[in-house]
């Protein structure tokens, strides 16, 4: 119902108001009384059940209309108690905990991980060995990545997106597959190395399918980077300053999105980056749409390293996957069968029919596992959402006294607040999106 003065000062819509009583008075007194009675927070709950919300994530809005004037995040609903677990288990097998932490970029937590042990062990993996988590961490580097894009525009209604993204991701999955005969939760580094060689024929494999990958990035950037209702609802959106995200310890693309950077495989170079050509893509201005930007070229960087691994890996060939020593090394060269396992089959044979001894060092190895010096490292590496600690301790024994990882997506979270009050609520989603949170990785 629409009601105008007498004296013809505005016109308004009841409906949009809450009932209200005006008695006497001028006209603008009335308008004023009734927009002051109208004016109500609403608390909103998104999730913990939300497709939008990146995994098992409550985010907690406090909306004037349509603007957020409050954003609390709850975490906690995909907690699975992997580093209590850890502290339980033997070093070797802490991998099969901590590659389900992100799942989405499984790789990137077993070699920190392993990294960490070895610094603690004294021990380096052999050149072989490293140059297949660097190309397993980049391949790895463009899934996340792709995902991370794809399920953006996916919560946006631009279902294309994510399917393109999926179908690239799904052939860097293929390789993994191949090389560790799973999809995902691979526990394939081990502390000293890997768990085994590549298979016969996997670098021309990999060639055969990179530009499959390099075809989907590109269609992605096609359908988004001049699109005017991407660019609408992406720039100027989720906006962070420098300041702001180095005060939140925000890390990865966000930051370089603001023109810092920082990448550790430049900084602190581990696992050979430094005899990589690569550069570190910058933008001028944290938005939704420069993260984006970000991780097309990210996209683009890590496959001229995994071309450059690639040629190392072919000149490479045959060399040790693992460390010499038979106190770390696991006794048997694990070959994966048309199972997805397997063993060596001399091994087999030589622990079963000929060798007492071998068979009792086989046992005790698998089952108790090596002991490590006592002591404490941290470990950093530079992970597809920013950069990932592990502070791993030892008090001598054969499993872990305390593993706790600094995850980049627990950390990127907790900035969600800043960059959307003040926004709508429409571009919740797409901020939360920008940051790229993992569930598993934050509540671990």
């Amino acid at each position: 119902m629409k009601v105008q003065a007498a004296q013809g000062a505005e016109e308004v819509n009841l409906d949009d108001f809450t009932d209200v009583i005006a008695q006497g008075g001028d006209w603008e007194d009335i308008l004023e009384e009734i927009r002051k009675v109208s004016t109500e927070r609403v608390v909103l709950n998104m999730g913990p059940v939300h497709p939008s919300t990146h995994g098992v994530l409550r985010v907690v809005l406090e909306l004037d209309g349509e603007t957020v004037r409050e954003t609390r995040v709850d975490i906690g609903y995909l907690h699975t108690g992997i580093e209590k677990n850890m502290e339980f288990r033997t070093f070797t097998q802490g991998v099969t905990f901590c590659t389900r932490m992100d799942y989405v970029a499984p790789f990137f937590q077993e070699v920190a991980y392993c990294l960490a042990v070895e610094k603690l062990l004294g021990v380096e993996a052999p050149e072989r060995a490293t140059l297949i988590r660097v190309l397993m961490m980049e391949l790895n580097r463009i899934a996340s990545h792709m995902v991370a894009i794809g399920t953006g525009g996916n919560e946006l209604g631009a279902t294309t997106m994510m399917t393109i993204g999926f179908r690239g991701r799904e052939e860097i999955l293929r390789i993994f597959e191949r090389i560790t005969g799973l999809r995902m939760n691979h526990a394939y580094v081990r502390p000293g190395g890997v768990a085994q060689d590549l298979p016969e024929g996997t670098v021309d494999y990999i060639r055969s399918l990179l530009p499959k990958v390099r075809r989907d990035i590109g269609e992605m950037q096609d359908l988004t980077l001049q699109n005017p209702i991407f660019k609408q609802r992406f720039i100027g959106v989720g906006y962070m300053p420098l300041s702001a995200m180095m005060a939140l310890s925000m890390t990865g693309p966000s930051l370089r999105a603001a023109g810092l950077p920082t990448d550790l495989r430049k900084d602190q170079p581990y696992c050979g980056y430094e005899n990589f050509e690569f550069d570190v893509p910058t933008y001028d201005s944290s938005d939704a749409y420069n993260r984006t930007l970000v991780r097309f070229d990210e996209c683009y960087q890590s496959l001229r390293i995994v071309e450059q691994v690639l040629r190392r890996l072919e000149e490479t060939d045959g060399a040790p996957v693992m460390v010499a020593d038979k106190s770390i090394a696991w006794p048997a060269q694990l070959s994966v069968g048309a199972d997805g396992q397997g063993n060596s089959l001399a091994h087999i044979a030589n622990i079963m029919g000929q060798s007492m001894e071998s068979l009792i060092h086989h046992f005790k190895l698998v089952t108790e596992g090596f002991r490590v010096p006592a002591g404490q490292v941290f470990q950093e590496i530079e992970h597809a959402k920013g950069i990932m600690g592990v502070h791993l301790v030892s008090t001598g024994g054969t499993r872990p006294f305390r593993v706790h990882f600094r995850d980049p997506s627990f950390n990127n979270l907790q900035s969600l607040s800043m960059a959307t009050v003040g926004g709508q609520l429409a571009d919740v989603v797409v901020t939360l999106g920008s940051f790229d949170p993992v569930a598993g990785g934050v509540d671990r």
